[in-house]
């Protein structure tokens, strides 16, 4: 018989093959990394037991046996093939409850230990006095309207009656993304929008954010927040504006607060005053927030400008108006003692979590 047909020579080769497989996965326990053992005895099956693996093509190699020896050798090789796979399982299965081990480890809990307290997030002081002032003039019977922030210029200036020589339209004053459109700078574009819906009589509240071209400081900021009101009707007289505000006031302050209005100018209102309470501090006495006076300025208003109305579609002949707005920041700062408007918006938790 020659050396093909010896079945020595396969059984030699078959041992060979099989117990390098066997040190070669002893062998991996000496790697730190799990997955690196995995990968490597997936390597090894494939070499040894793969389509091409070698035990697949000594079988093939089993052709060249007399017909009398190939179960023999079969059966054989089938044997060490068993044994092989039954041992690259066993160490797979070895490396996956090991890795379920660590898995419960890091997902373990202890359902006997005290719970651990949460914080729970506050409303901001600007959104809780936006509520606030809101729902007192909701009170009154206004209506909430919003806007687009980004506005054109054609409402935020022109159809409020501000010539174009008017300081606010300067670029140091304004941000202008196109000659066309600006950040809005204060929240009034949205009474004139609301006007030019042509729906009488109207009775509304616009609050939102508002862009201007300020440096940051203690009491500056290049953004900010308002709230305005307008109300459209027949018959809306100047003292309908005081009795509102008036009320207002005392519903925010407090029944004691005193109230004042003083001349002023805006050019969307006309006459324009502006309103001060007693200060909340002192509660008119004099100290260090009022500079002595007793006073602090609240907010503008005034009845709306005849040519406001005509350029949204209302005839001031039959119609009249009044309009107020006041910054939200500085209203929130007075109620609370805030000396810096920076405290608002850099997001401290610790003086968040006072209010």
């Amino acid at each position: 018989m020659d050396k093909q047909s010896n079945p020595q020579p396969i059984q030699e080769r078959l041992d060979q093959i099989v117990t390098a497989a066997q040190e070669q996965i002893e062998r991996l326990e000496t790697l730190a990394n799990d997955d690196e053992r995995v990968a490597s005895i997936e390597a090894i099956r494939l070499r040894v037991l793969g389509k091409k693996g070698e035990l697949t093509e000594l079988l093939r190699a089993m052709g060249g046996l007399p017909k009398d020896e190939r179960p023999i050798i079969g059966a054989l090789v089938n044997e060490k093939r068993a044994a092989l796979e039954a041992r690259i399982d066993d160490a797979m299965t070895a490396l996956q409850a090991r890795a379920q081990e660590r898995r419960f480890e890091r997902e373990r809990i202890d359902v006997t230990a005290p719970g651990k307290a949460r914080g729970i997030g506050k409303l901001h002081p600007i959104t809780q006095v936006t509520r606030q002032i809101r729902d007192i003039f909701v009170g009154m019977g206004f209506t909430v309207e919003e806007g687009p922030e980004i506005e054109l210029v054609k409402y935020n200036f022109d159809m409020l009656n501000l010539p174009f020589n008017h300081p606010a339209r300067d670029p140091q004053d304004t941000f202008y993304i196109d000659d066309d459109t600006v950040l809005r700078t204060h929240t009034s574009p949205v009474q004139v929008r609301t006007m030019l819906k042509g729906k009488l009589p109207i009775r509304v509240l616009c609050p939102g954010r508002v862009y201007r071209c300020d440096d940051v400081d203690a009491t500056h900021s290049p953004v900010f927040h308002q709230m305005e009101g307008l109300v459209v009707d027949k018959g809306i007289t100047q003292g309908d504006l005081n009795g509102c505000l008036e009320v207002f006031a005392k519903e925010l302050y407090g029944e004691d607060t005193k109230v004042r209005f003083r001349p002023s100018h805006f050019p969307f209102t006309e006459p324009s005053t502006e309103l001060d309470v007693s200060c909340t501090v002192c509660g008119g006495s004099g100290c260090r927030v009022c500079k002595g006076t007793g006073w602090i300025e609240l907010l503008g208003s005034g009845m709306v400008h005849p040519n406001v109305l005509r350029y949204c579609g209302i005839d001031p002949e039959v119609y009249s108006g009044f309009a107020f707005g006041m910054g939200l920041d500085r209203i929130v700062n007075m109620k609370y003692g805030i000396t810096d408007i920076r405290l608002l918006y850099e997001n401290d938790i610790r003086f968040l979590e006072q209010f």
